[in-house]
Order: C-alpha cells, then structure tokens, then sequence
C-alpha cells in the first residue's frame, strides 16, 4: 500500500510523462510493480488528475514501448547485450538457458504468456529476439493482444476504486489470478471455437 500511495503522489505531481517513463523502465526490469504503476495510473484518473481513457493509452504504449526495446536489444545484439549492467543483474546464464529452452518448445506463447508473469517478462523477452523465430512485427502483435487484457484491468481497476485503497489493495492482490482465469477461459473458448469450425466445415464438404 504504501508503495501504491508513493507511486500515485509521483503520478499526481507529474502527470502522463511519469506513469510512461515509468513502465518503460519496468520494461527492463527496473524493480517497479507493472501492475501497480498501471493502478496508480488509474487513481489519479479517478480523483480527477487525468482522462483514464487516455491513461490506457498512455499504459498501452508505455508497456509496448518498453517491452519492445528489450526485444529490439536482443534481436540486434544477441547475447552481447548481456553484458550491459541492467540485463545481467535480471538475467543471469541459468535464466536465460531455461527460458531459451520455452521458447523453442512453445514459441510465441511464451510472448503471450510472459505479459502475465512479473520478474519473467523481461528474460523472455529478450530470449524472444535472440532466438530469430519470431519477427519484430509478430512480436508486437502478440504482446499488445497480451496487453489488451491486462492493461484495462489495472487502469480501470484503480479507477473506480480510487477512493477505496483497502478495497483496491484486496483486488490487487487477486489481479494476477483473475487476469490469468481470464486468460484460460479465453483459450478454452479458442479451441472449443477452432474445433466447432472444423467439425462444421467436415460436415458442409460431405454433404
């Protein structure tokens, strides 16, 4: 709560510019909450210190932003940029060996997962562009579908709990897990759709 209450008198003080800077930066691994930088976003919006429709754009392209920066480092200078301080201290060899391993099992689901998974999202993110199985262009798409279903969540949370922190923390805490039930329904849904449209279109051929 307090970390949430320091980050929302940043916010309040400085406007769109910090909550941008500031997921850029959790982009590459500073030690930011993503999700609480998007709730505070949102409470300064509810208490009238900005549009929360425009807070989820400005969310939407800070967290792309940043994630697609770590990407681009990882496609043009591979393992080298391990060298830089701010990857080596989040993403030591045994860590990037495993999610190098995910990555060549389950390809761009491991993007798409990796939105939902803080402390992760930058290894794999980096991995993404250092493998040379996924472009650029495909990246984006994949994590910005990705971020189409948490980024709303958290802004939109802190919005209409702006005035209610102990309710608000409450829901926080649940966020993550609801975000992924999400997640898991929407897939099911996918593949009960993909199924039903197969079977469908087997049964227009035979007739």
């Amino acid at each position: 709560m307090d970390f949430l209450t320091a980050l929302v008198s940043l916010f309040t003080n400085y406007g769109y510019f910090a909550v941008f800077g500031i997921l850029i930066l959790c982009g590459f691994g500073l030690p930011v909450p993503e999700d609480i930088s998007l709730t505070a976003g949102g409470v300064i919006s509810g208490r009238g210190y900005a549009n929360v429709h425009f807070m989820f754009l400005v969310g939407m392209a800070g967290v792309l932003i940043g994630d697609s920066f770590v990407f681009w480092l990882g496609k043009t200078y591979g393992l080298r940029a391990l060298k830089l301080p701010v990857l080596r201290t989040v993403l030591h060899p045994e860590r990037f060996e495993k999610v190098q391993e995910q990555f060549k099992k389950h390809g761009k689901w491991v993007v798409f997962f990796g939105r939902f998974m803080p402390g992760l999202r930058m290894p794999i993110f980096f991995t993404a562009g250092t493998s040379g199985q996924i472009t650029f262009a495909r990246f984006v798409l994949t994590d910005g579908f990705a971020a189409l279903i948490s980024v709303p969540i958290w802004v939109y949370l802190g919005y209409f709990l702006a005035h209610n922190f102990e309710e608000l923390m409450q829901w926080v805490r649940r966020g993550q897990t609801i975000i992924l039930g999400l997640v898991a329904f929407a897939i099911v849904l996918f593949i009960a759709y993909y199924f039903w449209k197969k079977r469908n279109g087997r049964s227009t051929a035979s007739s």
